[in-house]
């Protein structure tokens, strides 16, 4: 069961939101899908569960065309928060999931098990509103994977948490994907993505810039990180041949540099007589270098 969305392009009026996307979502995957504010990843999000019709191309899951008659099989964690405040727990996700087609005691039954897997089984009873930020983010998620959906799309789903409920948010939605569920993930944290996802796509302005898995795109970044911790100054690195950008720390320095194999014995060559090194390493670019050198000033 594939999602396949195919040359799809959404206009309100004269502006374009999303511009000739077409992307190949496997089943059973997360897949890291990324943007600044403004890109067209709602967009892209509410034309997946037909919420929107695209202007032009398809959308398709297992072949067939998705549509509001679709939304029991999807599973959806909105970046806007939704729930009803004066409403308990339990009474919103039961009334949420029978909306999904599930039967009361079903309903009943995957609750107590999400809230026994967060540890607060006692908020079934507590109105939304008396819960922190953090729980009720759980809370909310519940409810989008409650019916058990077979694509869960999550708009960022660790916003405003703190450590603890992070990781708590991050197992369960590593759980979801070892059982099977498809999962698109979206999120400005660029850890997160890398630390979970296989396969990504940056939108900017509507259009792919990039797009593939996740270890060829920092292959053909064709720049690596050199990082260098020593008890002398390093500021003269910053003008040496093969840098390309670089960021002093309390430890010594940072720098981004291009054809690593050449470069970077060079600059050893250079300092390793001045003083004591405690830190030489070579490192694969970070997705956030990616996503801030194609993106640039739009992100957010």
């Amino acid at each position: 069961m594939v999602l396949q969305i195919h040359n799809v392009t959404k206009r309100f009026g004269n502006y374009t939101a999303v511009d000739q996307l077409s992307l190949t979502i496997p089943e059973k995957e997360m897949f890291g899908f990324l943007g600044a504010n403004g890109a067209g990843k709602t967009t892209t999000f509410r034309m997946i569960l037909g919420i929107l019709k695209p202007s032009s191309g398809t959308i398709t899951w297992d072949g067939k065309s998705i549509d509001y008659s679709t939304s029991s099989i999807i599973g959806y964690l909105p970046e806007e928060r939704g729930l009803y405040p004066k409403l308990k727990v339990r009474d919103q996700m039961v009334y949420l999931a029978r909306l999904r087609g599930m039967a009361k005691k079903d309903a009943l039954r995957e609750l107590d098990y999400w809230l026994s897997r967060f540890k607060v089984p006692e908020y079934a009873d507590k109105k939304v509103e008396e819960l922190s930020k953090g729980n009720q983010q759980k809370i909310q998620f519940i409810a989008s994977v409650i019916h058990k959906p077979k694509l869960l799309i999550l708009d960022e789903p660790f916003s405003g948490l703190d450590p603890v409920n992070v990781e708590q948010l991050k197992e369960a939605v590593l759980e979801l994907k070892n059982n099977g569920t498809t999962i698109v993930f979206s999120s400005h944290r660029m850890e997160h993505v890398e630390e979970m996802c296989e396969h990504l796509c940056i939108l900017h302005k509507g259009k792919t810039v990039v797009q593939g898995g996740l270890r060829n795109i920092k292959r053909a970044y064709g720049k690596k990180n050199l990082v260098i911790h020593a008890d002398f100054n390093l500021e003269a690195l910053r003008s040496f041949p093969g840098v390309t950008d670089a960021k002093l720390t309390p430890e010594g320095i940072s720098l981004q540099i291009q054809d690593e194999e050449v470069t970077a014995p060079r600059i050893l060559n250079s300092i390793y007589d001045k003083g004591f090194i405690t830190k030489f390493v070579l490192e694969e670019p970070s997705l956030n270098d990616i996503f801030i050198e194609k993106v640039g000033a739009s992100y957010e």
